[in-house]
């Protein structure tokens, strides 16, 4: 069967299954600068897979084109802090953003 001649939700859910544990591809995803690296990576791998996805493609399908917003954005609503307390320096260097005036 020709991948190419699917539609392209079924083109894009087939790259999901083939990222779902590749280690590397995965790595090289987590460490992109923005969503433009990250575009890059997933045309890498949907030629490998003879997939024939466009940047276009990617961009506007889900769930990669939520991988690449969330990416190149912030979140429309984080809880708390915006840093995780894990990576936060020291929790008394700013005051805490709070959250409908509960936290």
């Amino acid at each position: 069967m020709n991948r190419q001649s699917l539609p392209v939700s079924q083109r894009i859910a087939l790259l999901v299954q083939a990222l779902d544990g590749a280690e590397k591809t995965n790595k090289a995803l987590a460490t992109c600068a923005d969503g433009e690296a990250m575009v890059q990576i997933l045309l890498g791998a949907s030629a490998k897979l003879g997939l024939g996805l466009t940047r276009r493609d990617l961009m506007e399908t889900p769930p990669i084109r939520d991988w690449i917003w969330f990416k190149s954005n912030d979140p429309l609503v984080t809880v708390g802090d915006a840093k995780p307390r894990y990576r936060q320096e020291s929790v008394d260097d700013k005051p805490r953003r709070k959250f409908l005036g509960l936290f």
